[in-house]
């Protein structure tokens, strides 16, 4: 015969498994969240190397040819045919959409550039739009962690 404290003894309760599991659901949502958050940042930073890469490849462009190609749109920019490409100041297969599946927008005029990324849609306050122009070290309008700990490039025709 089992007495009733045997049958205690041999496992859980269903309240004691129950906070198990409600423990483990606070745990793993705290964790998620983090997730998100790192995940986020590492496509805004994302965002802002692809802007950095094709404002390098105009600014290279500029300093070998003394004026920036004229582009409409950013997709112009990173298009197959695209002066930057062919010349391969830019890598081939740069995506016209940023990380947040949004496209990125850009001009280019002889004396001047702008590119920029509407930054996270779902966190607006944390991950803000940002524009890079010409000579910029750093992107303006983010809040994500700056680049490099490098001085900002001389503006191109400053003579510096």
């Amino acid at each position: 015969m089992t007495t009733p404290s045997r049958r205690k003894a041999r496992g859980f309760s269903l309240l004691e498994l129950l906070v198990a599991m409600m423990i483990i659901a606070v745990i793993a949502t705290l964790g998620f969240k983090q997730y998100q958050k790192y995940s986020a940042n590492a496509r805004y930073l994302k965002a802002q190397d692809d802007l950095k890469i094709v404002a390098d490849g105009l600014d290279q462009y500029y300093l070998k040819h003394a004026r920036y190609p004229d582009f409409s749109s950013y997709e112009a920019m990173v298009d197959g045919n695209s002066p930057l490409v062919k010349e391969s100041l830019i890598k081939v297969g740069m995506s016209p959409m940023d990380p947040f599946s949004q496209p990125y927008e850009g001009k280019a005029s002889h004396g001047n550039y702008e590119l920029k990324c509407q930054g996270d849609p779902d966190h607006p306050d944390e991950f803000k739009p940002f524009t890079r122009t010409p000579g910029q070290g750093q992107v303006t309008g983010g809040s994500a962690p700056a680049e490099g700990g490098a001085p900002p490039p001389a503006a191109p025709g400053s003579g510096k």
